[in-house]
């Protein structure tokens, strides 16, 4: 190819880049055109349909995401309450029993020699006491004798002052072998009872979480043999900051969630009057407002609790949607049939809606979809029938009248800080 071929070729290709270009140039200018003609046509004649969501009042609870557990209202060792040889282990570690079941047996030959010598004892002062009694009595018969012989020539005063002793003593006899009666049965009744105790029971209904003894193992009085834990009456401890115990009034219900159940709830109990001094805390009790072990909760399992931190307030929001970027924060909103834009500042977010600083009013209708492209002062229609404009999402409730003051609808929503 001569250099004229070349200089042809290349005027070629630059002709057809320019045509090119010209071509697309007129297809991005009629593009252009068409859309202003349509923007045109729809704020001259056709109302723009959108979707609305009513401004409303909210009660806010701010929230302290604080890290609990699950606790046994009833859980501890399973002591003896006498001493012995174990027989018999009638438990293992994870068995459920119920109050009273029996835990381990102890050796009960020892136990019940001793209580049948102590019956022995108990029989031997009774019959003391009623010796006693027959001495006493007729003691008291010769006194009564020699008193009615008191005017007679036979009347001794010396035995009269001897007998009148002898009825004292006989008399104070009777005390102390009935004070030894008394002891003896008292001692039987503590051999029965140590009798009855070579059973251990279970205390309360519960779980074994842990063996102490085995058969053929000599346990005494206190020693622990067994570890229970009462699952069925969990509730929540937490280390609440102390700058936050003061909105933790009993009977409060706060915001709880486990890794596989995050809508739950429970209610201050109790908070303990004392104060860690290290972490600078307080122990808070919850009772669950559901079934733990319906949810696979375990003693000592993680919880998180939702703390208040402070009193709830009314506060003015408006659904997600509704807010667009426009130089700022900005809320279309619908009065007499047409787009208002209101620009707002905005707060904290509460689940799908922002708090409203300021910019809006309570019972105003903004509008969640079809905002985009809106216009102040643009005709609207929001696909309600006779005029009414119609809510994308929940109903929200009645709206109030501009400026009124009045709450469309209420209703009470946390905040994670």
């Amino acid at each position: 190819m001569n250099h004229h071929d070349a200089q042809n070729a290349a005027n070629c290709t630059q002709r057809s880049n320019r045509q090119m270009a010209l071509t697309s140039m007129s297809l991005l200018l009629v593009a252009l055109l068409t859309l202003s003609w349509l923007n045109t046509a729809e704020a001259q004649g056709r109302p723009a349909l959108v979707a609305v969501d009513a401004v409303i009042i909210e009660l806010l609870v701010q929230t302290q995401p604080i890290q609990g557990r699950f606790v046994a209202r009833q859980a501890g060792p399973v002591a003896a309450r006498t001493r012995g040889t174990v027989t018999e282990v009638h438990v293992l570690v994870g068995d459920r029993v119920a109050k009273g079941d029996p835990l381990i047996t102890l050796d009960t030959q020892r136990l019940a020699a001793e209580v049948e010598r102590h019956r022995g004892v108990v029989e031997y002062r009774a019959a003391q006491v009623v010796g006693a009694q027959t001495r006493h009595s007729q003691a008291a018969d010769e006194l009564a004798r020699m008193e009615r012989l008191r005017k007679s020539a036979a009347f001794s005063r010396a035995r009269h002052n001897d007998q009148t002793s002898k009825v004292a003593g006989s008399k104070s006899e009777i005390a102390e072998y009935n004070a030894q009666l008394r002891t003896s049965r008292a001692e039987l009744t503590m051999a029965e009872l140590d009798l009855n105790h070579s059973v251990v029971r279970a205390p309360f209904s519960g779980v074994i979480v842990r063996q102490h003894i085995q058969a053929g193992a000599y346990v005494r009085d206190g020693d622990p043999v067994a570890e229970l834990i009462d699952d069925l009456s969990l509730e929540i401890e937490a280390d609440v900051p102390s700058i936050r115990v003061v909105g933790l009034t009993k009977g409060l219900t706060v915001s709880v969630s486990l890794e596989t159940e995050k809508n739950l709830s429970a209610v201050v109990r109790a908070v303990v009057p004392q104060e860690n001094g290290m972490s600078r805390t307080r122990a808070v009790r919850f009772a669950p407002n559901f079934d733990p072990v319906a949810v696979g909760a375990a003693a000592e399992a993680s919880v998180t609790v939702r703390v208040p931190l402070g009193l709830a307030r009314d506060v003015i929001t408006v659904h997600k949607d509704a807010v667009v970027q426009q130089g700022g924060a900005v809320v279309y909103v619908v009065e007499d049939g047409k787009a208002a834009r209101k620009r707002v500042i905005l707060g904290e977010p509460v689940g799908s809606r922002f708090v409203v600083k300021s910019g809006l009013e309570a019972g105003m209708m903004a509008v969640v979809r079809g905002n985009e492209r809106l216009r102040p002062g643009q005709d609207v229609h929001t696909g309600g029938k006779g005029g009414k404009p119609k809510a994308a999402g929940a109903t929200p409730g009645p709206a109030a009248k501009k400026g009124s003051g009045e709450k469309p609808s209420q209703s009470k929503k946390g905040a994670d800080s």
